[in-house]
C-alpha cells in the first residue's frame, strides 16, 4: 500500500506512547498494530521517513510464535531474529538518506526506530547505538535543536567511554558530529579540535586520501574561514579537492575498463556464446 497511509485504530488496553514524542498515543496502525501516534501529523511524519518501508516488516517480526515443537520454535526465533536486524539496518539506511538530503525533519522517525531496535535486539547499553545517537544529533542540528543534540552525543560519548577496544570509524564519526555541534554553538575553537581528532581518526581507518577524511578537512576550512583565516581554509578547500579528482578519477577509469570488456565471451570458431 505505497500510495496512502494505512488506517489508524483507536488503542486498547495498556497506555501506548507516539513513535514520534513518545506522549500518550491516541491512535494505532492497523496494519502492524504495534506502532502509535499521538495525532495525524505524526503518523505521516513516520510514513514518510520510515514506516511506509517498515511496516510490513513489523507485521512479520509480530507473527505469534507457533505452538509446535522445540525446533519449531527456535527457526521462528533465529528467523525473527533476522527480520530484525533487517528492520534495524533498513532503518539506518533510511536515516543516512535524509541526512544526505539535509531533510532532518525526516531523520528523526527513521533514527529513532533505528535506535528503538538496536536497544531491542543489543541491548540499551551497546556501542551498537553510537551510529543512532549520532544520526539524532545530527537531525537536531540541522532543526536547531541543540541542547537535544547535545544530549544525544552525551549518550554516544558515553558508551565511547566504556568501550575499551571502539573502532576508528566510530570515534571519527563521533567527533565530526561534535564538532559540527560546537561549530552551530559558535565554539570555534573547540569545533577545530573535533575535527582534528575526525581527521585523525578518519586517516587511520581510510587512508591520508580518502574522501571521507576530505570531508573533516573541508568542515575545518569552514570553521577558519569564520575565524577569517582565509589562507588556511583556501589551503584545506585545495585537500579536499585533490581527494575528490583523485576519487573520480579512480571511478571513471573503472567505468571505463568495464565498458571495454565484453559481457560474455563469443568463440568466433564456432559462432556461438561460451
Amino acid at each position: 500500500m505505497s500510495a496512502s497511509i494505512y488506517p489508524l485504530a483507536n488503542p486498547k488496553g495498556e497506555k501506548k506512547l507516539c513513535e514520534i514524542c513518545q506522549k500518550p498515543a491516541k491512535l494505532q496502525c492497523t496494519k502492524c498494530l504495534v506502532t502509535f501516534y499521538c495525532n495525524l501529523d505524526h503518523q505521516q511524519a513516520d510514513w514518510t521517513s520510515i514506516h511506509e518501508k517498515a511496516c510490513p516488516l513489523l507485521v512479520s517480526i509480530n507473527t505469534p510464535v507457533p505452538s509446535g515443537t522445540l525446533s519449531d520454535q527456535n527457526h521462528h526465533h533465529k528467523e525473527t531474529l533476522k527480520k530484525q536486524k533487517c528492520l534495524i539496518e533498513m532503518a539506518h539506511l533510511e536515516a543516512r538518506k535524509w541526512v544526505s538530503m539535509k531533510r532532518f525533519q525526516d531523520v528523526l522517525p527513521a533514527a529513532l526506530l533505528f535506535q528503538h531496535w538496536i536497544m531491542r535486539v543489543y541491548g540499551s547499553c551497546t556501542v551498537e547505538l553510537v551510529p543512532a545517537y549520532l544520526l539524532l544529533a545530527q537531525a537536531n542540528i540541522g532543526i536547531g535543536s541543540l541542547s537535544q543534540a547535545q544530549e544525544y552525543l552525551s549518550k554516544a560519548e558515553w558508551i565511547v567511554m566504556k568501550t575499551a577496544d571502539c573502532s576508528h570509524t566510530v570515534l571519527h564519526q563521533l567527533h565530526r558530529t561534535l564538532g559540527r555541534l560546537h561549530a552551530a554553538m559558535g565554539k570555534q575553537a573547540s569545533a577545530l579540535t573535533h575535527f582534528a581528532n575526525d581527521v585523525y581518526y578518519a586517516i587511520e581507518m581510510f587512508g591520508l586520501d580518502s574522501i571521507v577524511t576530505s570531508g573533516g578537512y573541508f568542515l575545518m576550512a569552514d570553521v577558519f574561514l569564520k575565524q577569517n583565516k582565509p589562507d588556511i581554509a583556501h589551503s584545506l578547500y585545495t585537500e579536499v579537492a585533490g581527494s575528490w579528482h583523485t576519487h573520480l578519477c579512480k571511478l571513471m577509469d573503472g567505468i571505463s575498463q568495464s565498458a571495454t570488456q565484453p559481457d560474455e565471451c563469443f568463440n568466433f570458431n564456432r559462432g556461438f556464446k561460451c
